[in-house]
C-alpha cells in the first residue's frame, strides 16, 4: 500500500498513520508547529524528532482523552515522507496565491483549509484500489490497527503500545484490538517449543 501511495497526495499521511498509529482525528489537526524533523542529539536531554499529538479535530480541539495528548517520536522514513510533503505545499500555497488559507496544517487541501474525514477515506480509497485491495474491506483506521498488529509481532510490550496509541490503559488496548495483538500465552508457548522441542513420533 505504501508502494501504491508513491503518488498521492496523501502519501504523508499515510505513512506517518501507519508508523505512529495516530489517530485520523489527530493527523488532520496535526500543525507544522507541532512536528520537529531535526531532532537535536547534542541536547540534553536529546531531541529526537517528533511529532506532538496534542490536538483533534473533536468539538473542543482536544484529544479523546488526557492520556490520547502524547508526543511521538518518528522514524526516518516519517521524516523524509514529511519533509517531501512539506516541499509539496510550499508549492501548492505559491500556486495558489492569495486564494490560500494559512491555517498551518500539516495535512491540508490545495487551498490549506482542513481536510475532513471524507476527503481522507476518498483518497484512502484510491490508494488502496491502487494497491489491489478491496476498498470496500478498509478504512484509514486500519492504518493505526496496522501499527498495533505490527507492534505486537515485534514483541513490543502491550504496556507500550498503549501509551504509544494514546490509551487510558492497557485494557482498553486489549479490549480495541485484541484480534491485533499477539496473546501473551501464545510467546510463553513458542519460548517453551524452542527450549523442550516436541518429540519425533
Amino acid at each position: 500500500m505504501l508502494a501504491a501511495a508513491e503518488r498521492s497526495p496523501l502519501r504523508a499521511y499515510l505513512v506517518v498513520a501507519l508508523l505512529t498509529g495516530a489517530r485520523t482525528e489527530e493527523l488532520r489537526a496535526l500543525t507544522w508547529s507541532h512536528v520537529v524533523l531535526d531532532g537535536d542529539e547534542e541536547a540534553e536531554p536529546p531531541v529526537l524528532p517528533h511529532v506532538m499529538v496534542w490536538r483533534s479535530v473533536r468539538a473542543t480541539g482536544d484529544t479523546k482523552t488526557p492520556k490520547s495528548r502524547r508526543s511521538l517520536a518518528i522514524s526516518e522514513r516519517c521524516v523524509q515522507a514529511l519533509r517531501v510533503h512539506r516541499t509539496a505545499q510550499e508549492q501548492q500555497r505559491r500556486f495558489a496565491g492569495q486564494r490560500w488559507r494559512e491555517n498551518d496544517l500539516v495535512f491540508a487541501s490545495i487551498m490549506g483549509t482542513a481536510l475532513d474525514a471524507a476527503n481522507v477515506r476518498r483518497g484512502f480509497r484510491t490508494v488502496v484500489h491502487a494497491a489491489g485491495l478491496d476498498p470496500k474491506e478498509w478504512t484509514p483506521r486500519e492504518l493505526r490497527h496496522s501499527f498495533v498488529s505490527l507492534l505486537s509481532d515485534k514483541g513490543v510490550p502491550i504496556e507500550k503500545i498503549s501509551t504509544l496509541v494514546g490509551h487510558n490503559g492497557t485494557r482498553v488496548t486489549e479490549l480495541v484490538y485484541r484480534q491485533q495483538l499477539r496473546p501473551v500465552i501464545q510467546d510463553g508457548a513458542d519460548a517453551m517449543d524452542s527450549i523442550f522441542p516436541g518429540e519425533s513420533a
